[in-house]
């Protein structure tokens, strides 16, 4: 097997064990066995199982960045792109309801630099939405359209430990509660006036 597909197949496995059984709770040998190899050859590709749980959330950074970049391609309007990409944000955690739970819980407290993993997914999706409001409204305020990015990463991931409450809650759900809360202060006060329906085009 390919290195790259192996490794694949590693951080898989582990993030299901993880996921299972906990950070601690799970030994460097289950995951071997799981996967089919050796010890050694686990140690020889990440270091230890600290490298291991770090490598799985590089892994999840690295898919959510796609996803989201690939969601709001085609967005023609900031209001396209936050719902896509609210959509895209929400439909990630939802195909990683497990592993997300771990990530922001035990294992954020059992190693600490995976709270810096963590905390480089919430750079790197604050920081995409600022550029992007950037990009459609070049007069924007730089501060304010950091904090407003700010705001949308920090209550979306609010609502995504909230769904895990609540299993009926789905993707689609969740970006319309989000969007209804905070696309009029978007539009109020990010874009050009020029740019919001004038009463005529409401009636």
């Amino acid at each position: 097997m390919p290195k790259a597909q192996r490794m694949a197949q590693m951080l898989t496995v582990a993030e299901e064990i993880f996921a299972e059984q906990g950070y601690l709770a799970t030994s460097m040998d289950e995951i071997a066995e799981r996967v089919g190899v050796s010890k050694p050859m686990l140690y020889e590709y990440f270091g230890s199982k600290e490298g291991l749980l770090i490598g799985c959330i590089h892994r999840a950074r690295t898919e959510l960045r796609e996803k989201t970049a690939a969601a709001i391609a085609g967005a023609t309007s900031p209001e396209e792109f936050l719902r896509l990409g609210l959509l895209a944000f929400f439909e990630f955690i939802d195909e990683h309801r497990r592993s997300w739970a771990l990530l922001r819980q035990e294992a954020a407290v059992a190693v600490p630099s995976a709270q810096e993993e963590v905390e480089g997914i919430r750079q790197q999706q604050t920081d995409m939405i600022g550029a992007v409001l950037a990009s459609f409204t070049p007069e924007i305020d730089p501060l304010e359209a950091e904090a407003f990015a700010e705001i949308v990463v920090g209550a979306t991931e609010r609502l995504a430990v909230w769904m895990e409450r609540r299993p009926s809650v789905g993707p689609a759900l969740a970006t319309d509660y989000v969007m209804a809360v905070i696309w009029p202060g978007v539009a109020d006060r990010l874009l050009p006036v020029s740019s919001l329906p004038s009463p005529a085009q409401l009636a």
